[in-house]
């Protein structure tokens, strides 16, 4: 089995059906490529020397008390962060120690290498995918980032057939898209066979 360390910000127990079926526990990893302007997780992005580091054993041991938990209401562990799909020889060795009773999920923004989200698939129950918006210009304005390696592998998982395992968030950003730019982002994704939408707004304060 291979070994791998992975820094995490944070471990949230007893979540219901906020990340993924039943009771969750959120496994959240420092790291992240993207730069969003509203970051919800800005810990994730400082310097990553003061959190604590794990191994997938290490962690299947303190996430395990709520085993039965997991068992009872089809949940289980949920990673985010920053970006789980960084770290897919870590995720793919905690399934080894957890076996398939729980479900495994992830939170993910999917900007990774292809490569990444090929080796999760089979290990990954439901992947939420935070897509901000579809339309290039709007993304890279929003996260810093090009969203072409998020197409890619959107077109991956639609050629896997893995669309209803997935739950697409898609946000109205204050001051960054519309309505009509929701839309678009929708209508692009059904056309790609996605139909589980979570859509939202992003409520900022102003200072």
């Amino acid at each position: 089995m291979r070994s791998s360390l992975a820094r995490i910000i944070g471990i949230s127990r007893h979540r219901l059906s906020t990340d993924g079926d039943g009771v969750t526990t959120l496994v959240a990893f420092h790291g992240c490529p993207l730069n969003c302007r509203y970051c919800l997780n800005p810990q994730s992005l400082i310097d990553g020397s003061r959190f604590k580091e794990y191994t997938p054993e290490s962690l299947y041991r303190e996430v395990r008390i709520d085993g039965l938990y997991f068992l009872a209401t089809n949940g289980g562990v949920t990673f985010g962060g920053g970006e789980p799909c960084l770290h897919p020889d870590f995720i793919n060795s905690f399934r080894e120690f957890c076996g398939d009773g729980w479900q495994i999920n992830i939170e993910t923004s999917l900007n990774v290498p292809s490569e990444n989200i090929k080796s999760l698939l089979p290990t990954v129950n439901t992947l939420i995918i935070d897509i901000k918006d579809m339309n290039r210009d709007i993304y890279r304005n929003y996260t810093g980032q090009h969203n072409t390696q998020v197409l890619a592998n959107l077109r991956f998982i639609a050629d896997c057939g893995r669309q209803g395992d997935c739950i697409i968030r898609l946000p109205l950003i204050p001051d960054f898209n519309t309505e009509t730019d929701r839309h678009a982002s929708r209508t692009a994704l059904e056309q790609l066979g996605f139909t589980r939408f979570d859509l939202f707004t992003y409520h900022i304060r102003k200072h």
